[in-house]
């Protein structure tokens, strides 16, 4: 499943991120890869463990919690801590697919990367080129979202982000471990969570909602992992 969710940062959030942004040290990106990864990888990125980055990924994180869209689709059970980049000048990320597992830095938590996160904090007419492009069983998807929009897919996903030829493309980017590994049911409990939540808007209190979610929560109590 790949699922755009709007509005994860107000306009007024994205623009406090780009003043701390414009501000901070970026370092290659190449710092960050995989043996693999730093082949194709020509981007910048700000440094895991800078204050600058701590702070917005906190902010995000935060956003997170309260968006039911992510909730209901990401099922998260461990969310690594957001990471920033930004591309201009030509830079590009060349197709790769991101490792399975992956450290909290400073800890010594893994998590499996079941989702890839990237949010968008530039508006698409801050920059040409820049699409994430995104390789599924449902064919090619070019994904260039406005500002403060999240896109989020399976990371077992080849994807790539196509050159940045002027102006600067900004995002964070990061991992999720759910609790139901399995994309295909993730997208069935999600397709049903929305099902249920039109039901109980069409037809208030109706007895069929109740039934729908113990089945729902039968279903998760079956698949999750916790």
């Amino acid at each position: 499943m790949l699922l755009h969710i709007p509005d994860v940062l107000k306009p007024e959030q994205v623009a406090e991120f780009r003043k701390v942004l414009d501000q901070a040290n970026w370092v290659d990106g190449k710092a960050t890869a995989g043996h693999l990864a730093m082949k194709v990888k020509n981007n910048m990125q700000l440094p895991t463990d800078s204050a600058e980055a701590r702070m917005l990924g906190e902010k995000i994180l935060l956003a997170l919690e309260t968006n039911s869209s992510f909730i209901s689709a990401a099922l998260p059970a461990k969310v690594c801590p957001p990471l920033f980049n930004s591309y201009s000048g030509g830079q590009n990320y060349g197709t790769h697919i991101d490792g399975a597992i992956r450290q909290i830095p400073g800890t010594p938590v893994k998590l499996r990367t079941d989702l890839s996160a990237t949010l968008f904090l530039s508006d698409p007419l801050e920059y040409e080129g820049g699409e994430l492009v995104v390789e599924d069983t449902y064919g090619t998807h070019k994904v260039k979202l406005p500002k403060g929009h999240m896109v989020l897919y399976p990371s077992s996903s080849l994807h790539h982000v196509t050159p940045v030829t002027s102006g600067t493309r900004l995002a964070s980017f990061f991992w999720i471990q759910s609790m139901v590994r399995d994309d295909s049911k993730r997208t069935l409990l999600f397709d049903m969570d929305n099902a249920i939540r039109l039901l109980n808007i069409d037809v208030p209190n109706h007895q069929s909602t109740l039934h729908l979610t113990g089945i729902y929560h039968n279903l998760l109590r079956s698949w999750a992992e916790v």
